[in-house]
């Protein structure tokens, strides 16, 4: 079993239940969640990225299935703001006290305003970054939503 992460000791502290997957991380790869999808066997759809943006000029999370692309004139309509812009890699492991390429929607440093693509809800479980580069936390995407306070929306960049 992984050594503990902000992301699992605050399920742990919720009594929430999970399932943890740890995978050979590809610091090299071009989509960091496409790869993590790969190396599980698991459904793209089912994995879902975790993308820092500042909505409004304030930080937010994004998540999202990692074969999917975030909208984010959706997202800051969802927030309220005229604009929205994903966050600096540096800005975003400061503000969620993880790296990139590990940073968790759960267990964060700052607790921030959180969207979470509505096509996640089709799945009886979903899988999101566990707090470090190459773990994986396995849990329901209705817990996930109710533990980040996320809303629900429709996140997907439509193509064309």
């Amino acid at each position: 079993m992984a050594k503990g992460t902000p992301a699992t000791l605050a399920l742990e502290r919720a009594n929430e239940p999970f399932a943890l997957h740890e995978y050979d991380y590809d610091p090299d790869a071009d989509r960091i969640g496409l790869q993590a999808a790969e190396a599980l066997g698991i459904d793209p759809a089912r994995l879902l990225k975790t993308l820092m943006v500042e909505a409004g000029g304030k930080p937010a999370v994004a998540i999202i299935a990692s074969d999917r692309t975030v909208s984010l004139k959706k997202l800051a309509a969802a927030a309220k703001v005229k604009e929205a812009a994903m966050m600096a890699p540096a800005a975003a492991e400061r503000i969620t006290g993880y790296h990139v390429g590990g940073i968790s929607p759960l267990g964060q440093k700052k607790r921030v305003p959180a969207f979470l693509d509505a096509a996640a809800m089709a799945h009886a479980t979903v899988l999101v970054n566990g707090g470090r580069r190459g773990l994986q936390i396995e849990l329901a995407p209705a817990r996930l939503a109710a533990l980040t306070g996320a809303q629900v929306v429709d996140l997907e960049h439509a193509p064309g």
